[in-house]
């Protein structure tokens, strides 16, 4: 077995690490809202009926933010008939996902749970259905101390201090042909708005910061070209640029999942290179920063293709008009109506969750926010009765308590493999992956706590792999621990009745001799190599 070799050196930094680069994204589809947050006859529900085991348990996790309420959600979404008493709300038709939306969880009940759950939230404002005014309405009811109607308004409802949400989201994946009052065919419409929109909410509060939407999806055959027309108009109103990437992998082909981290790296690489092209051409010293603020990795079957089709889509094929679509209110006691995530391969899901998130820490000087899709069932799995910890929940909660101070370059040399070219459905088609490699690393230096943190995810599903990590550049450092977590079964999964099928464990042989960290990797898993500086003996 070919040895892996990772090399950090303290002068090889790559940026500060935000924050809120691990945070997770909230949209009411399913049970998400009605069933997990929201649940009004659960023994835990609190006097809004939000459920306390759920936000006490992402309290716990550590979870830094969460973008809300959506989604493609709130591009139909009228917040201003979610407020005041439940029962004066209205019931609207939710157009995305075909739901009846009664409002029980409304705009208040959004940002009370992230106050109760400890998470900032970003939130997202429609700019499909809603108007400039509505966002600014929005970012006054929000924010502002009091003394006008909308601030007002707000303290009559029973939140008296403003909620002091700092970052906005300007509209949901404003190019998808799937998206409400879709701008894919006006993108300098969609810039025109953003920045508009960007400068009002700016005047209503000169703290926030905004988010303005680009390609919802490399697989579009509008990108990149989609978002350099929105960006040379909104350049210079907004903060960051929203990026939103799933990737899919099916299951006879589970090497693919992994492979997931090229997809990444090219899509964030464009789009930094285009911030920076348009940043020339407007002759600003502005530096864009990026939001990876949907994204996911996931098997998925394959499905009728058409190749070749390479994006050229239009709304009729995402079964927008299919005459069987029913519209369903989601009971959030009753659980008949949805369909539970596949648990099997829960290990090599959670490596793929966290291979990109080793993706994101690599360009963490670009890169300031992230909210993983479906992070919230990552941290903290529910059913109609429960709370527990998924495999996920483990490298996700090592990345957010770990991954702090600044990122370093890693360079890693391991053998590598190929992935085939295959198809998912008409939109997302693969030309294959070569040259995968099989050890994927990202390393966090944190100064102020003297603490070094090497993530590694191992991708071979055959023999371990053996691993040298060379720190000679860190002298004086120890090796406090060597964490890692893998599963002898590969269908193995957590569960309510079983919570410690997958469990982080310490290697005890992993050493550190003159600089250099030996170990031995097990197939399909997850590492955490955590140095200290040791203590002055003088």
């Amino acid at each position: 077995m070919e040895k892996a070799k990772i090399t950090l050196h303290p002068d090889y930094r790559i940026g500060e690490i935000s924050p809120r680069l691990f945070g997770a994204f909230l949209e009411p589809i399913g049970s998400m809202v009605n069933g997990s947050m929201y649940n009004p006859k659960h023994p835990s529900a609190d006097e809004l009926g939000l459920r306390r085991d759920f936000y006490e348990a992402l309290r716990v996790s550590g979870l830094p933010a969460v973008r809300m309420p959506g989604g493609n959600f709130v591009s139909g979404w009228q917040w201003k008939d979610s407020i005041g008493p439940r029962e004066a709300r209205k019931t609207h038709l939710d157009m995305a996902w075909f739901q009846l939306i009664p409002n029980d969880v409304g705009h208040d009940e959004y940002l009370q749970w992230a106050e109760r759950a400890g998470v900032e939230p970003i939130y997202t404002v429609n700019l499909g259905t809603g108007t400039l005014q509505d966002a600014a309405d929005c970012v006054e009811y929000t924010n502002y101390p009091g003394g006008t109607w909308w601030s007002d308004l707000r303290r009559r409802n029973g939140h008296e201090a403003p909620y002091g949400v700092k970052t906005w989201c300007l509209g949901n994946e404003m190019d998808g042909p799937w998206q409400i009052a879709s701008r894919e065919k006006d993108p300098r419409g969609y810039g025109v708005l953003a920045h508009e929109t960007s400068k009002a909410m700016k005047w209503v509060d000169p703290t926030i910061e905004t988010i303005a939407c680009v390609s919802s999806s490399p697989f579009l055959n509008h990108y990149p070209e989609w978002d350099r027309e929105v960006l040379e108009e909104c350049y210079s109103a907004v903060d960051y640029i929203s990026l939103h990437h799933y990737h899919s992998a099916p299951p006879d082909l589970p090497r693919a999942l992994l492979a997931g981290c090229q997809a990444f790296e090219d899509y964030i690489r464009t789009e930094i290179a285009l911030c920076d092209f348009i940043r020339t051409k407007l002759r600003t010293k502005k530096t864009m920063m990026l939001a990876l603020d949907e994204y996911g990795s996931m098997f998925r079957p394959r499905g009728e293709a058409h190749l070749g089709l390479a994006g050229r889509q239009n709304a009729e094929m995402f079964g927008v008009f299919d005459p069987r679509r029913t519209y369903v209110r989601h009971d959030p006691d009753d659980w008949s109506t949805r369909r539970m995530p596949p648990s099997d391969h829960e290990m090599l899901q959670a490596l793929g969750m966290a291979s990109t998130m080793l993706v994101m820490l690599r360009h963490a000087d670009r890169l300031k926010i992230g909210c993983a899709t479906g992070g919230l069932g990552a941290l903290c799995r529910t059913d109609r009765e429960h709370v527990w910890k998924g495999a996920s929940h483990y490298p996700f909660t090592q990345m957010i308590r770990w991954a702090r101070g600044e990122s370093l370059q890693c360079e890693v040399r391991c053998a590598r493999y190929d992935v085939p070219g295959y198809a998912i459905d008409d939109m997302n088609q693969y030309g294959g992956f070569t040259g995968v490699p099989v050890v994927q690393a990202g390393a966090a230096l944190d100064e102020a706590a003297e603490a070094l943190n090497v993530f590694v995810v191992c991708g071979d599903a055959g023999e371990s792999q053996p691993l040298e990590l060379d720190v000679r550049g860190f002298e004086d450092w120890r090796l406090e621990e060597h964490v890692e977590m893998f599963a002898e079964d590969p269908h193995a999964a957590n569960t309510w009745e079983h919570p410690d099928a997958i469990l982080p464990r310490r290697n005890p042989d992993t050493r550190l001799d003159k600089g250099i960290v030996t170990a031995q990797l097990h197939p399909d898993s997850w590492n955490v190599f955590r140095l200290t500086r040791k203590p002055d003996q003088g």
